[in-house]
């Protein structure tokens, strides 16, 4: 009959006492793991390893901190908010994830008042006497704070929609465990096309964890029309990614020639035979960013990939920049003759051609248009001068709409956003107002989803890319850069607070 060593019990109720606190928030699975290993031993080792066991734990586990929580939330509805930056002032930087929370688990700084300075990108607390913005607080070992930030614009930021991480800090604190990660990293600005009842994704250059050098030849998936049943954080954006034999997201435009491969304009236009056909705008890449080729590819079903169709210009000495194309974002219009067009603009429309398959592989059907260069703000008092953006028409406000990037905005170089209406997609644009910025940061090539809500809302989503490529910034967000981040606009806000009339 086996011995029973006193010694042993105790030291396994040591080992679990001490392996359910200094270890995750998880403490039941904690628990549950350390008494299943504790029988184990008991039935198979003698008693020096049993406590050489025991110690090693003990040893293990008394080191370990549990992460203080901070949760950011939005003060005027209580929302937690994602890419809110908050720094001590030994220059550590915790970012919130998309559930507005930082595990906090600097060990040097438990248990003694901290000040934390906070860069929010539009959300922010007032500043104190000697012009700093930012809070105290007291971290302890499984405590927890909520900080309240006020927003400053309009448009609410629900969160990263791209990249990895999206809940990392949620989970080092044993929440948002069921989100899994998606292979990617980071990724450049997205292009869309609506197939039925699918919508078609595609971004540019993608950031692998397994090398500096990731994808160049645009990656994509697909996701249903309606993907997000919620516009409010926690965003759990999901996409079925085409991907390669190891789960990664691949290149599904690896067009010939040297270089990476860039997609715009993409579409979905009916072929004779009413066939749904997805079609894009290429354009071939060479160091340090010279556009070298520009030419039509078509999507494959049976290959998951663009394919060159025609090459419309190759760069040359006697041509050296290509003819207008169909590039930016690609949208529906029917004309008061009833004529229906594909424009095609980013944001204002630059090329329209009749919406049919052929028409748009017969550059002698495309027209040029000339937008205005530069939309009224809503008080009259200055003219904004658009980069990159989209358009959309908007049933709530019967009018078209448009989310674009400043050239030359107050903050950033291209960081703020802007919305503004119309009544043609043709202009002329006005009643311009700031709906977004971010502090020294870019926020480029802005998308709207008007597919992802019901026809008439109110709520307008609309995403960007976060880099502080092209920005004054040295220092990139852990995590954020070069990714995705999703906003809400609340139209029937606008109309309540005046800054725009109600609908006639």
């Amino acid at each position: 009959m086996q011995e029973r060593h006193p010694t042993f019990e105790t030291a396994s109720r040591r080992s679990v006492i001490l392996y359910t606190r200094f270890t995750t928030p998880n403490r039941m699975v904690n628990q549950l793991t350390c008494l299943a290993l504790m029988t184990f031993c008991r039935s198979k080792l003698n008693v020096s390893a049993l406590m050489a066991i025991a110690m090693l734990l003990l040893g293990t586990v008394a080191n370990a901190i549990e992460p203080f929580q901070i949760k950011v939330i939005d003060a005027e509805n209580g929302w937690p908010v994602p890419l809110v930056e908050l720094r001590t002032t030994h220059h550590v930087r915790m970012v919130t994830d998309n559930a507005g929370v930082v595990a906090f688990d600097l060990p040097e700084l438990m248990d003694t008042e901290v000040w934390l300075e906070i860069e929010g990108h539009g959300y922010s607390v007032p500043k104190d006497g000697f012009g700093y913005r930012g809070v105290r607080v007291t971290p302890t070992e499984g405590g927890e704070v909520t900080i309240k930030v006020n927003r400053r614009l309009p448009a609410k930021r629900l969160g990263r929609i791209t990249g990895g991480g999206l809940f990392a800090e949620s989970q080092k604190l044993g929440q948002h465990l069921d989100w899994q990660e998606q292979r990617i990293l980071g990724c450049d600005s997205v292009q869309n096309a609506i197939r039925g009842n699918k919508l078609y994704w595609c971004w540019g250059d993608t950031t692998l964890a397994s090398y500096p050098l990731g994808r160049f030849n645009t990656i994509g998936g697909v996701t249903d029309l309606k993907p997000l049943s919620v516009f409010q954080p926690p965003v759990k954006l999901r996409y079925d990614y085409f991907t390669d034999d190891a789960g990664v997201p691949r290149d599904v435009a690896p067009m010939p020639g040297s270089g990476p491969t860039w997609l715009m304009g993409n579409a979905c236009l009916k072929d004779r035979e009413g066939n749904d056909r997805i079609v894009s705008t290429y354009s071939k890449i060479r160091p340090p960013l010279e556009e070298y080729e520009v030419g039509l590819c078509v999507w494959n079903d049976s290959t998951n990939e663009f394919e060159r169709t025609k090459v419309l210009w190759e760069k040359t000495e006697d041509q050296r920049r290509p003819q207008p194309t169909p590039q930016g974002h690609a949208v529906a219009w029917q004309d008061e003759e009833g004529k229906s067009w594909m424009l095609f603009g980013d944001p204002l429309p630059t090329l329209r051609c009749p919406a049919t398959f052929e028409s748009w592989l017969d550059p002698t059907t495309w027209e040029v248009l000339q937008p205005q260069r530069s939309i009224p703000t809503k008080d009259n008092q200055d003219s904004i001068r658009p980069h990159r953006g989209a358009i959309a028409w908007n049933s709530y406000r019967d009018k078209w709409i448009t989310v674009f990037t400043q050239f030359g905005g107050d903050s950033s170089q291209l960081g703020e956003l802007w919305y503004a209406e119309a009544d043609s997609p043709l202009g002329p644009w006005k009643d311009a107002i700031k709906v977004v910025t971010h502090n020294r940061y870019t926020f480029y090539n802005p998308q709207v989803h008007p597919e992802f809500t019901e026809d008439g809302s109110p709520l307008l989503l609309f995403e960007a890319t976060y880099t502080y490529t092209f920005s004054s910034t040295t220092d990139p967000t852990p995590r954020h850069d070069y990714n995705q981040v999703l906003y809400r606009l609340d139209l029937d806000e606008l109309v309540a607070d005046h800054q725009f009339d109600a609908k006639p």
